[in-house]
């Protein structure tokens, strides 16, 4: 039965996640943590696993299909930025919860930050109409942007979230299609050297093997079916998926706030 929670925690939120262009990670971390199934590094673990294979995926597809919603010349640089970022996220990640040993208060930490961030998302998307956009252009600071996306992706263990296609919208003045698969591409980079910095370092954390395959099999279902109904769905209609799917996060991330600090008398 346990297994079987996680198989639909983790395609549901992979279908959703290749839609939005958010990876999935965003929403299978907190629900994750609401049923508190595994520690706080596992499930950091394992979502970041599950997000590392839809998003493998997704972007494999588009290289391939080649459909022009990707464009390399910015994508590359946050890409790279994002790689180091997602290094580094990890290693923080590692601090922080080696300070709070003995104790689930980093869950606590990172799911106020997500809360704070997913809010400031859901305020930009609805009043970005009246927002003016940018289009930054120079290397560097798409390397410096990159970074700062993947760090906490990385360090929250939620791939890339929400917060990716609103620094996209902003800085770079894409439109929804061309944020989302910006966005995956980014989420491939930093969450594959997250994994791959968490087995170099040797700080895999315990978990059931039926589990992570279990859940790569539902975050790889979820990116093919994901991709599918992207395609099929009207701009408009991904973003309001988009805010509702931000309304919820919210409400979740204030209920694992309190879970993990202890409040509930846990």
């Amino acid at each position: 039965m346990t297994v079987f929670v996680f198989f639909i925690i983790s395609l549901s939120a992979s279908v959703i996640g290749a839609v939005c262009g958010i990876g999935g990670g965003v929403i299978i971390k907190p629900c994750l943590d609401i049923f508190n199934l595994a520690g706080i590094a596992t499930i950091s673990f394992l979502s970041s696993s599950t997000v590392l294979a839809m998003t493998t995926y997704s972007v494999a597809r588009t290289l391939i299909s080649r459909d022009g919603h990707l464009n390399m010349k910015i994508a590359t640089p946050l890409a790279a930025g994002a790689a180091l970022g997602g290094v580094l996220g990890q290693e923080l990640f590692r601090m922080l919860r080696a300070f709070f040993a003995g104790s689930d208060r980093i869950g606590a930490v990172q799911a106020v930050c997500l809360g704070i961030m997913t809010l400031g998302t859901l305020v930009y998307t609805v009043k970005k109409k009246s927002i003016p956009t940018h289009q930054v252009k120079n290397a560097g600071v798409c390397i410096l942007i990159g970074f700062l996306l993947g760090l906490v992706s990385s360090f929250l263990g939620i791939g890339g979230g929400p917060m990716n296609l609103v620094v996209l919208y902003y800085f770079f003045s894409m439109d929804t299609k061309s944020a989302v698969h910006t966005s995956l591409y980014l989420i491939f980079f930093s969450q594959l050297m997250n994994i791959l910095s968490t087995v170099v370092t040797g700080t895999v954390p315990d978990f059931d093997p039926l589990v992570l395959v279990t859940m790569i099999a539902g975050g790889i279902g979820g990116g093919i079916i994901g991709r599918g109904l992207h395609k099929r769905i009207r701009a408009e209609a991904v973003e309001r998926l988009f805010i509702g799917l931000m309304a919820v996060i919210i409400g979740i991330s204030v209920y694992n706030a309190i879970q993990y600090s202890g409040l509930f008398g846990g």
